[in-house]
């Protein structure tokens, strides 16, 4: 993807040059538009590709329709027409959920400040709140810059003075995921708000209404789990690690996810993204053991084993089972629960899925990392062998080849006899493949085949210094 940008303005002139001046077809003169600026290494991600309204018959140009329903917006805003607002808003919302490129243009042209005055607006009228929320969640999805400190005390005044209202609690919770994707100052502006605190308790209160509260719960897991990124490459230094200790220490947080990944365990969108967010919270020892003081370990075993038909939930459970597999005690305790078996079965059963296999192997990885004992109960289980068949089935996905390297290397690293198995299996020439496609696998490759006693050429890297060589 390009790195330039132009103006909606001047695509739309372009257009509407190669409809005049060389006779295109509408839909021809936007593919060549299109090709024309991409060429020349232009990002259109942000360009509402579609021709522009023709000029009235008074010469003024036309518009594109999303900027005629904010204008509808503005005015029903303007004059305080609580009867037209809902419908504006709908539109405004329909039309910014189409894609990227319609958000960007509303985005451009006052639509933030129209549609959070339609909020305040709305703030004693529930249906009319909940139309705006949904409208501010739909223009904020991709454009966290829009959200100022005006836009986070009104979410967060929302779902603290509507905390029961499960409806208004999702619409809110949506805007403050998609206010901090990809942003800090957002995300530490809304922990410092008091906004960890909300998301638990809505996913506690939704536990009382259970069927119809769902879609609560899983965003505001999602939300959580948001809490945690350190995405935003504008920042140096996030905060991801401190939110996710005061979602543990200050809020509960383990124990909450886990009582409602128990309360909705026949709802696989929901169990995923509960254990997404337990991966993204495991980042102490502590918190690790206490997933399996409270059951996680158990529950997550008998979900591996349950939903083995729904990748979604097995790729999260295992990388769930590899973030707490940190703590060395764990580790034991996953073995003895028997997960070492179902994580080979999942690699087996969803071979030709890349990020399953990546996970699958990462686990195992984990396990074997420090503990010889658990290197022949994977090796007996068919974990090195299901490894090297993942990476035949994804000789191109990095991820793959680089975690199965790890797996080989911990397997034989402490416990030596394992080599020759291994080797018998063909481990050699698929960890040589893997180093000669992948400069990212270099080091992992050949920690692994030194490991397993093969003979490693050295690459001679050129380092731009005189002398030369480096090995």
């Amino acid at each position: 993807m390009g790195s330039k940008q132009i103006a909606q303005e001047t695509f739309d002139e372009a257009v509407q040059e190669n409809i005049t001046e060389f006779e295109m077809e509408p839909e021809e003169a936007v593919r060549e538009a299109v090709l024309q600026f991409e060429a020349q290494g232009v990002d259109l991600s942000n360009i509402v590709k579609a021709v522009r309204p023709p000029a009235s018959e008074n010469g003024q140009r036309q518009k594109h329709q999303i900027l005629l329903t904010l204008e509808g917006l503005a005015r029903a805003v303007a004059e305080q027409d609580v009867a037209q607002l809902p419908q504006q808003l709908a539109a405004l919302a329909a039309q910014c959920k189409e894609q990227l490129a319609f958000r960007c243009l509303a985005g451009r042209n006052g639509a933030y400040a129209a549609v959070l005055s339609a909020c305040q607006l709305a703030a004693g009228d529930r249906e009319l709140l909940l139309q705006a929320l949904a409208a501010l969640a739909a223009l904020l999805d991709g454009q966290p810059d829009l959200l100022d400190a005006a836009g986070r005390e009104l979410l967060l005044r929302s779902l603290r003075e509507r905390r029961g209202d499960a409806e208004v609690a999702l619409a809110g919770i949506r805007c403050v995921r998609h206010a901090c994707l990809k942003h800090e100052h957002n995300r530490q502006a809304f922990v410092q708000g008091g906004v960890l605190p909300v998301l638990t308790g809505a996913i506690t209160g939704a536990l009382a209404r259970h069927g119809s509260a769902a879609e609560l719960v899983r965003t505001a897991a999602s939300a959580l789990r948001v809490m945690t990124f350190d995405d935003d490459i504008r920042v140096p230094f996030g905060h991801a690690h401190d939110h996710a200790k005061m979602i543990v220490l200050e809020n509960d947080g383990l124990r909450v996810l886990i009582e409602a990944a128990k309360a909705f365990r026949d709802n696989s969108a929901v169990l995923s993204e509960l254990c997404a967010t337990l991966s993204r919270l495991s980042v102490r020892n502590e918190f690790c053991q206490e997933i399996v003081d409270l059951g996680g370990l158990n529950f997550m075993v008998t979900l591996l084993a349950d939903c083995m038909e729904h990748p979604d939930v097995v790729k999260q459970v295992l990388s769930a089972i590899r973030a707490v597999a940190g703590n060395d005690d764990v580790k034991d305790a996953i073995v003895d629960a028997g997960a070492t078996e179902l994580i080979v079965l999942a690699i087996s059963h969803h071979l030709g899925n890349p990020q399953i296999c990546e996970q699958g192997c990462a686990a195992l990885c984990m396990l074997a990392l420090r503990k010889p004992e658990n290197c022949g109960v994977i090796m007996e289980g068919g974990g090195a062998l299901a490894a090297l068949q993942a990476m035949k089935a994804h000789p191109r996905e990095v991820a793959v080849q680089k975690q199965a390297c790890m797996l080989i290397r911990n397997l034989v690293s402490r416990s030596r006899e394992l080599c020759g198995p291994i080797l018998a299996l063909g481990a050699e020439v698929l960890i040589a493949e893997a180093r000669a496609a992948h400069r990212d696998c270099d080091d992992v490759a050949r920690a692994a085949l030194r490991d397993l006693g093969c003979q490693v050429e050295l690459r001679e890297l050129w380092t731009g210094q005189r002398g030369g060589l480096a090995q």
